[in-house]
């Protein structure tokens, strides 16, 4: 007979305080996605330390988030990142997670019509800056106990998407690289995962369903109806989806959970 589980032990399960004092870094945290998942860390009672590249944004977090440790780094620059990670020291004194967030939505058009510079640019940051950033980070990880990553991938990450040819072959390379790196970390306890966001609600997708239009000949309503009719549940997700999934991924909660795909799209079956 299965014992009954006494309320107080339920709460404690859902309310569980594993992130309390962990030392964090989360890449392009100064607005939209990394900013919801800097702030749910924050709020969860970890350390904090961003990094964006834009000046104006970490500005305005240094003012409305003190408590969040800020600083400008592109994380396709090696230098930046060697920069971010002696910082990272002085302010947190270690890591236990590390999330990679940074991420461009590159060129929108057919692959003829692309550029060479464009598709680079677009995988230095959104493949080579998750490189850069796990190679400084995992001398430190080694260090504590139940380290984890959190790789942001996209829906993109698992299905061919028509005109994004850059950004979708970038994620992929990230599921890739996540799978890869739970094997060869594994005996030291980190666990790596990857979050696959659908279509997230904001300025980023709005740029993109612009973009699209525009290249396609259709009407802005249009395209944006096929990113919402591509879900099951016939909506976007929010930027605190994706704060929540982060967060479970990174808890204790999560902690027989690695080299996944987990995905925040809504059941998404084909990419607009």
């Amino acid at each position: 007979m299965i014992s009954k589980v006494r309320k107080e032990e339920v709460h404690a399960m859902w309310n569980q305080n594993s992130l309390f004092g962990k030392r964090v870094l989360v890449t392009a945290g100064a607005d939209g996605i990394g900013l919801e998942i800097a702030r749910a860390f924050a709020s969860a009672g970890a350390k904090v330390l961003v990094c964006d590249v834009q000046q104006s944004a970490l500005a305005r977090l240094a003012t409305e988030l003190p408590v969040i440790h800020g600083c400008r780094a592109d994380v396709s620059s090696e230098v930046d990142v060697t920069a971010m990670f002696d910082l990272l020291d002085q302010k947190l004194g270690g890591l236990d997670i590390l999330v990679n967030n940074a991420g461009v939505a590159g060129p929108t058009g057919g692959v003829e019509t692309l550029s060479l510079a464009d598709w680079e640019r677009t995988l230095a940051v959104n493949l080579t800056g998750q490189f850069l950033c796990v190679r400084a980070a995992v001398p430190r990880l080694r260090k504590s106990p139940g380290a984890s990553i959190v790789n942001l991938a996209s829906a993109a990450g698992h299905l061919g998407m028509p005109g994004r040819s850059p950004y979708s072959a970038s994620k992929w390379g990230v599921v890739g690289f996540t799978k890869t790196l739970a094997i060869e970390l594994g005996a030291d306890g980190i666990r790596v995962n990857a979050i696959l966001p659908g279509a997230v609600d904001g300025p980023r997708i709005r740029a993109v369903i612009a973009a699209k239009a525009e290249a396609s000949g259709h009407s802005l309503e249009e395209v944006t109806r096929s990113y919402t009719a591509q879900a099951a549940l016939g909506r976007m997700v929010t930027t605190q989806d994706i704060a929540n999934m982060v967060l479970f991924a990174a808890s204790d909660l999560a902690g027989n959970v690695t080299g996944q795909e987990l995905v925040v799209d809504g059941h998404t079956q084909a990419l607009s």
